[in-house]
């Protein structure tokens, strides 16, 4: 029976050209003629030599495995060691590390949302979040994308508790939330506010402290600060930043983070490892910001359709998915690897190229990269 329910399913992903396939990636350098444009690595921390060792050297102290709820005897200094230099590097009271970014949308939207309570969500904001909010029981509305005269309307005449998220740097088109401005509407109207700020962290703002420092906002802007250590810093897990009434509150009440096994603690040491080397490199960033300049004055030049944007995240609009997917092979066939995102993860008629860019790259492969894209012939007209 479930075998035809799955088959259907899959058929019509397939008659969309939804239907994904995963790639066999066999080290970090898979070949030496294809270039990566397809990965969050925007630092290039995933094999820095710091990074590796930490981590190799915690497994050898405390094993592969944390081997029990960070409740029970899963909570090992690494741990404790990174929250409290998350804390301190983005100016929070407390952080909590939770194993992903998936679980710590999923702990924080329902340890503080009900049935009663109402989430005010980003039109694109991250499926993540849209689960966490079924999870919770909340009602769930949804504003139009970095709109902040129609979150306004969509507040009025919502009674109970109310929750403002918002990612801080959207993942799939590379801009940044207004989030003075959301910060000031929360306030006015008693709401809280959640910032996912995944692609921000360790990019964006002071040193890579994130969209709070790139706006020069304090850290009490925001009721809970989360992002992930997966982009940035080219490892795994996540957090919340908060305060320590917060925290504390999640810590207790947040199911994902209380009945799962703790990340291995060799994970948190080498983010710590990482969190040095973003403090005693800063020419990463330099680096970085020349990489985005280069890559964005290259597409202008060529009018190509990308999407603004001052981060990594590099948005190369086709229009229809089964177009972006031919794109994705010709570019593929040329030596290059970027991603090709389709509905349901972005709307219809908005599929696209997703390229991340990070320091590794030179200024011959993002020539190399913007002849290809320029090379398809392709003019999008927004629907």
């Amino acid at each position: 029976m479930f075998d035809d329910f799955i088959n259907e399913k899959v058929a019509d992903k397939k008659e969309k050209t939804q239907y994904r396939t995963r790639v066999v990636k066999q080290s970090l350098f898979q070949r030496a003629d294809t270039l990566f444009f397809s990965g969050n690595d925007y630092l290039g921390l995933a094999n820095h030599p710091a990074v590796v060792g930490a981590f190799a050297g915690a497994a050898k102290t405390y094993g592969v495995g944390s081997t029990a709820s960070p409740m029970l005897v899963g909570y090992h200094e690494p741990h404790h060691a990174l929250e409290e230099a998350v804390a301190e590097f983005l100016g929070f009271p407390r952080a909590v590390i939770f194993s992903c970014g998936y679980m710590a949308n999923l702990g924080v939207l329902s340890a503080l949302c009900g049935r009663h309570d109402t989430i005010f969500l980003d039109r694109i904001g991250h499926a993540s979040s849209i689960d966490a909010v079924k999870l919770s029981g909340a009602k769930l509305k949804r504003y139009r994308h970095a709109s902040v005269e129609h979150l306004a309307d969509c507040i009025q005449g919502v009674s109970k508790r109310r929750l403002i998220v918002t990612e801080g740097v959207f993942g799939m088109d590379g801009d940044i939330a207004p989030v003075p401005e959301l910060s000031a509407l929360a306030k006015e109207t008693s709401s809280g506010l959640l910032v996912d700020d995944a692609h921000g962290f360790g990019i964006i703002g002071d040193g890579g402290r994130g969209v709070l420092s790139h706006y020069s906002l304090p850290a009490d802007s925001v009721d809970v600060y989360l992002a992930t250590f997966g982009k940035a810093f080219g490892s795994y897990g996540a957090f919340a930043a908060g305060s320590e009434v917060m925290i504390d509150g999640l810590v207790q009440l947040a199911r994902p983070y209380m009945f799962t096994t703790a990340m291995p603690p060799a994970i948190p040491a080498s983010v710590l490892a990482g969190l040095r080397v973003l403090k005693e490199e800063p020419w990463r960033h330099s680096a970085l910001t020349d990489v985005i300049a280069y890559f964005s004055k290259g597409a202008k030049e060529r009018k190509l359709p990308i999407l603004p944007s001052i981060t990594p995240i590099q948005v190369f609009m086709v229009g229809e998915s089964v177009d972006a997917e031919e794109a994705g092979k010709r570019l593929s066939a040329l030596g290059i690897l970027v991603s090709v995102i389709r509905p349901p993860t972005v709307p219809n008629k908005t599929s696209r190229l997703r390229i991340s860019l990070n320091v590794s790259h030179a200024h011959d492969d993002l020539d190399r990269l913007l002849d290809a894209l320029q090379s398809l012939g392709i003019r999008y007209d927004a629907p």
